[in-house]
């Protein structure tokens, strides 16, 4: 039986965005999925419960803090690492997302090399 590779969530309403992160990240050696919206993450979280989830801020439907919340309220979720990744550097916007649960905050443009090294530590290794 083969084990479980990690998985990243990134949730951004920009398409390009979601391609330039999933680029950053992607490797054979864990899974990434996408969502478009916060409630579209949130169905995707329940289902998929992925290991770590890049979070916008600014988004249709469900913005990235209640996002967030709702992620680490919930028993089945809260172990989701979430990493907001977002245009918004206000302290207000950093605090309500620490406020929230999120356990990293990356501005956009945001380092890529930050945010793997990130990664790289935050994310389980898969098994062979």
């Amino acid at each position: 039986m083969s084990e479980r590779k990690p998985t990243i969530l990134i949730v951004d309403d920009d398409p390009n965005l979601r391609k330039l992160i999933r680029a950053t990240v992607e490797d054979e050696d864990h899974v990434v999925l996408e969502a478009a919206d916060g409630v579209e993450a949130l169905n995707l979280a329940r289902k998929h419960l992925p290991d770590l989830m890049l979070l916008d801020i600014a988004m249709p439907r469900m913005d990235g803090v209640k996002v967030c919340k709702e992620i680490k309220a919930d028993p089945a979720t809260r172990n989701i690492t979430v990493v907001m990744l977002t245009a918004k550097g206000q302290e207000r916007d950093r605090q309500a997302a620490q406020e929230a649960g999120a356990e990293a905050y990356f501005t956009k443009p945001f380092s890529p090399l930050a945010l793997l090294n990130f990664i790289a530590e935050h994310l389980p290794r898969s098994q062979p």
